[in-house]
């Protein structure tokens, strides 16, 4: 006999469950949620707020981007590689799911661009302190109450073991509650979305061939480690491969103070150990392309480098970019943040007194390097031949000291590794439904291909809140079918 019976048991009390619990509960089905973590919100607690296309605070600002636009734009990013029903579903949806989200009591600052070159499509959650970190846990907070409104039960500190199957389809979940009692939960439905494996190190790398602190630096978030893929990978779902969301890491960097990354991050002159550039400089503003191309090199490393002079450029005139996760440009206090980081040994930062000096600290090869810069420098008294950076990023390194950076692959965590169809269903190698068993947020995001899309940022909470509220909305259905069926 089960512990619990309900209609729909969600796995996880991220973003994605919660929106999951919402929708299914509005849409008047029982449900009760279970997280292995002792509060709700996951992930999403570091974020600042989901995509939406077509939204109000886009048109009040003469934004032009259109559904249309944004799935092209991501059709052609991913070679069409990615299923299109799927895509299409969630950006037609996003834009209600702001104003579904504003019912809840979410505010929002407007629509925003990650870097100059993105979309505005980055909805940043409004707070009592500014735009910043974190932000989304003001929307998990309104998820949170809106769903004990109505009445959905939470199981904290319930890790799930297993899904229960009775013939093709699921039936329930089997859980363990903190006190180490196994319990077992029925239900007509399943909707599975424990975040992925971003915490979990051998799980990365027998997946995705990435070494965690070694190669990869991506957000390891404790308890995101793959529980509810293996789940459904034993349930038979579909797998996919699972991939690390790319978003190049600064090592050592966030230790520092603000002024620091505001200055490393800039288009600045970026070589690899060899001492050669390997790429346009004025992409570093994105973070996945950044990572990509990192990824490309020996080592796995990058280092960004400036001189005295260029330093005191951006202290007299501000920076070139501004990211809204770092949204203070202030970089006066550069010095005291590069005296932190030698009184700390931090290794992710280096300061020399020649270039010379500054090759053999950081490992480069001094010669090439020497090479570079008389090149960059020559570059910058006319046009960058190598890779075309824009004029206005070129400033030639001649005034010591000079410092580098290290910049690393890293991420927000997995992504993907299950089949799912636009309803958010799983789907088994047939690609036909399993009945039953849902999937949504990281666990089954499989719409970037190989690289996060950050030209149209928000897309990963933009995706969890969105998938979560599709795989809420048919969970709801299907049991409700089931419930008709039945009284027949």
């Amino acid at each position: 006999m089960a512990d619990y019976t309900t209609q729909i048991c969600i796995v996880g009390a991220g973003p994605t469950g919660l929106a999951a619990a919402v929708q299914a509960a509005e849409d008047g089905a029982d449900v009760l949620v279970i997280d292995k973590a002792a509060a709700v919100g996951g992930a999403a607690n570091m974020g600042m707020g989901p995509l939406g296309i077509g939204t109000k605070y886009q048109k009040r600002d003469m934004q032009d981007i259109t559904v249309e636009k944004a799935f092209d734009m991501i059709m052609t990013y991913t070679h069409y590689m990615v299923d299109a029903r799927v895509v299409k579903r969630y950006f037609e949806q996003s834009a209600e799911t702001i104003e579904w989200l504003e019912e809840k009591g979410v505010e929002f600052e407007g629509a925003f661009k990650y870097f100059p070159q993105a979309e505005p499509t980055w909805h940043i959650v409004k707070t009592d302190q500014g735009i910043g970190p974190r932000a989304a846990s003001f929307m998990n907070k309104a998820l949170y109450g809106r769903a004990q409104e109505l009445g959905v039960e939470f199981l904290l500190e319930t890790p799930a073991k297993k899904l229960i199957k009775d013939g093709d389809a699921v039936t329930g979940v089997v859980a363990t509650t903190k006190d180490g009692k196994e319990i077992t939960i029925e239900a007509k439905a399943v909707i599975v979305c424990t975040g992925g494996a971003g915490g979990n190190p051998e799980f990365i790398k027998k997946e995705t061939g990435w070494d965690f602190g070694k190669n990869m630096f991506n957000f390891a978030i404790p308890g995101i480690v793959g529980d509810g893929l293996r789940m459904m990978w034993e349930a038979g779902v579909d797998k996919l491969p699972v991939r690390i969301e790319q978003a190049a890491n600064f090592e050592g960097i966030d230790e520092l103070p603000q002024a620091i990354p505001n200055v490393m991050l800039q288009p600045n002159l970026l070589v690899n150990m060899h001492g050669k550039r390997f790429m346009n400089e004025d992409y570093m503003q994105n973070a996945t392309f950044l990572s990509n191309a990192v990824g490309q090199q020996k080592g796995c490393v990058g280092f960004s480098i400036v001189d005295s002079s260029i330093v005191k450029y951006y202290i007299r005139n501000g920076v070139d970019n501004v990211s809204l996760v770092r949204p203070d440009p202030d970089v006066s206090g550069f010095m005291d943040g590069i005296k932190q980081a030698q009184e700390t040994g931090n290794e992710g930062i280096v300061v020399a007194d020649s270039l010379e000096e500054l090759a053999e600290k950081a490992g480069i090869d001094v010669d090439n390097l020497l090479d570079t810069v008389d090149e960059y420098n020559d570059y910058c008294d006319s046009v960058d031949e190598e890779f075309f950076k824009p004029k206005r990023y070129l400033r030639p390194i001649t005034r010591a000291p000079f410092f580098c950076a290290k910049v690393r692959p890293g991420g927000y965590g997995t992504v993907g590794g299950v089949r799912i169809n636009e309803n958010c269903e799983c789907c088994d190698s047939e690609f036909e439904p399993i009945p039953g068993l849902y999937a949504a947020g990281a666990d089954a995001c499989n719409f970037y291909n190989d690289s996060y899309m950050f030209l149209l940022p928000g897309n990963s909470m933009g995706w969890s809140v969105n998938s979560g509220r599709i795989a809420g909305m048919e969970a709801a259905e299907f049991v409700q079918d089931d419930d008709e069926d039945e009284e027949e």
